[in-house]
């Protein structure tokens, strides 16, 4: 197994040690304790594709993997945000849509023609916002019970959620005009 393929594992692996020191309330420090293994995860999203494409490591496997590891980690984060409280679940479910659709827009493009559908620059773009504005809430949400309070934190929160939110439909608008000859073909 080649290194990027190990780090998209690695960014598997992290996902329940995010997800618990988010969810347990063990310590004044487990959110920001979640936001360093978020953060790790979201840079070997960063590095594994970097470093596929510089020394032609790319696989089936990677490309199989890196999507579900991106979206199980985004995904993760989100439903426990809303879980907190810290986030609606409108931004969330149209986010789970759009992941759902583009997976099954992959699929059907992949059955059909045999081609595997890349992560497009807008795809890429809202990826980055995502796990940055993430990265932000965590930091925002993890100072308070050390009590630093920052003034609309919560006005924050629902603002980064919506802009990645209306990225991620517009990525999904994007793939969809793109590959919609392939699931309509009379079109």
């Amino acid at each position: 197994m080649n290194l990027p393929n190990k780090l998209t594992l690695l960014r598997v692996v992290l996902i329940p040690f995010f997800a618990m020191f988010l969810l347990w309330q063990f310590t004044d420090f487990n959110i920001l304790i979640s936001l360093l293994i978020f953060a790790a995860a979201s840079l070997t999203d960063l590095l594994d594709g970097k470093i596929a494409r510089k020394y032609n490591l790319i696989t089936d496997f990677g490309k199989f993997l890196d999507p579900l590891a991106d979206k199980a980690l985004v995904m993760a984060a989100l439903v426990i945000f809303v879980e907190l409280g810290w986030c609606g679940s409108v931004p969330v479910i149209i986010i789970l849509f759009r992941e759902f659709m583009v997976s099954a827009l992959r699929l059907v493009i992949k059955s059909g023609e045999g081609v595997v559908v890349p992560a497009g620059w807008f795809g890429k773009i809202k990826t980055a916002f995502t796990m940055t504005s993430l990265c932000l809430i965590m930091l925002l949400k993890g100072l308070e019970p050390i009590g630093i309070a920052i003034p609309f934190t919560g006005v924050i929160c629902n603002i980064l959620i919506w802009i990645s939110a209306i990225l991620t439909a517009a990525s999904g608008i994007q793939y969809l005009t793109a590959y919609w000859k392939v699931i309509d073909p009379g079109k």
